[in-house]
């Protein structure tokens, strides 16, 4: 017999809250097999077992909280590996969240949304709601999602979902729920995800003496240049390759300040922080090495890391690695944002809407493309004059592209 202890999970993390088990006590393991979906500050992951035998005892209950080297699950050894039951639940095939990758595994990342699950395994208990023959399979992607609808007791079978395809999300479960509360208020306790963004905007506030500058930039060159390739990188691709050439540049922003040697720490690499908007919350999943990519390596590095974030399916190493974080709120629908900076970065960048507004243009008003940018930096490392030197160099590369990309 024996206790397998949560493991550490990397990045710092000390502790985990139990979203769900993905086995019952009295089920059969195999070694590698996924027995628990956990969600950190950091992401959501599932950890295997190191252990092959017969479930005796879960130490947690969902929504409890484990710390890292406490027991998860105790194992009892059995004669022989447990034999394959041939169907998924049908609801799981829509994807469940990340693995745990580099703990007790043993092969490759999943593809196309979907994981294998080891050979020889016993899946998960059958679903709280029974499976009418006529009913449609509800389109989950987020383990969160059907958690959220397990607890409030909500079908997922008779909810619409909103998301794109189709795909049903957390406000289309608490839509369906709708309880009346008699006080008029309903009170949602902080999960772990949110812990951590309620403590790092709040660090980031009470520490860092923020300042903030802004500027109106013509972008109607780049918006044509987009436009005149179609199948070519997207307007984030070609902001995010001014914004690398900026911070090399200006590489006093790409760096922290180590207050302990009263220290500016530069990086000699850029990790370019992409905020995006999931279902868990705002995350900043990092494009690793975005210094050493072209603008169209850029663009696929995007797409898939917003992708994966509003998937709620970003790697720990991913989200703790940015140097320098890229927001786009004109996402949203709105012109300006005075950004917190993601502590513990120095600075952030953020770009409004990009909308038509009356400009002029060799004394003669006309009608451009024009988009807000904000830069928020810590004073600490540099002043005024510093900060202005990177916002027209990315503004500049914005409003005169081809000159700028041929300097690349």
């Amino acid at each position: 017999m024996a206790t397998f202890l949560l493991p550490d999970l990397g990045e710092g993390l000390t502790e985990a809250e139990i979203v769900r088990w993905l086995v019952a006590e009295g089920d059969v393991v195999a070694v590698d097999q996924s027995i628990v979906e956990v969600e950190t500050a950091k992401s959501l992951v599932e950890v295997p077992s190191p252990y092959a035998g017969r479930v005796e005892t879960l130490h947690a209950a969902p929504g409890a909280t484990v710390q890292v080297g406490r027991p998860l699950v105790t194992v009892a050894a059995v004669d022989r590996e447990p034999v394959a039951v041939a169907t998924y639940r049908e609801e799981e095939q829509a994807g469940s969240g990340n693995v745990l990758i580099g703990y007790g595994t043993s092969g490759g990342a999943a593809t196309g949304g979907r994981r294998r699950r080891p050979r020889g395994t016993v899946r998960p208990a059958a679903p709280a709601f029974p499976e009418p023959v006529a009913r449609r399979v509800p389109l989950v992607v987020s383990p969160l999602v059907r958690n959220l609808a397990r607890e409030s007791g909500v079908d997922l079978r008779t909810v619409d979902g909103t998301g794109d395809g189709g795909v049903i999300t957390r406000a289309d479960v608490q839509r369906a729920v709708a309880v009346p509360i008699a006080s008029g208020e309903r009170r949602v306790p902080l999960n772990g995800f949110r812990k951590a963004v309620s403590a790092a905007l709040s660090r980031s506030r009470a520490e860092i003496p923020e300042a903030t500058v802004w500027v109106d930039v013509d972008a109607t060159r780049l918006w044509q240049l987009r436009e005149s390739a179609p199948a070519g990188p997207g307007l984030m691709a070609y902001i995010a390759r001014f914004v690398v050439a900026g911070l090399r540049q200006y590489p006093v922003f790409n760096a922290r300040l180590d207050t302990a040697r009263q220290e500016i720490v530069e990086f000699d690499r850029v990790d370019l922080g992409i905020a995006v908007q999931g279902e868990r919350g705002l995350v900043v999943p990092a494009v690793i090495g975005a210094d050493t990519m072209t603008t169209a390596q850029l663009d696929t590095e995007i797409r898939r890391l917003t992708a994966t974030a509003r998937e709620g399916r970003t790697s720990p190493a991913e989200l703790s690695a940015g140097t320098f974080t890229l927001n786009n709120y004109g996402a949203f629908r709105v012109d300006g944002s005075a950004a917190i900076i993601n502590h513990p970065q120095v600075a952030i960048l953020g770009l409004g809407r990009i909308i038509d507004r009356p400009w002029v243009v060799d004394g003669q008003l006309c009608v451009r493309k024009i988009t807000q940018m904000s830069f928020v930096f810590d004073h600490r490392v540099c002043d005024g004059g510093t900060a202005a030197g990177f916002m027209r160099s990315v503004a500049d590369a914005i409003e005169d592209p081809a000159s700028a990309i041929a300097r690349l």
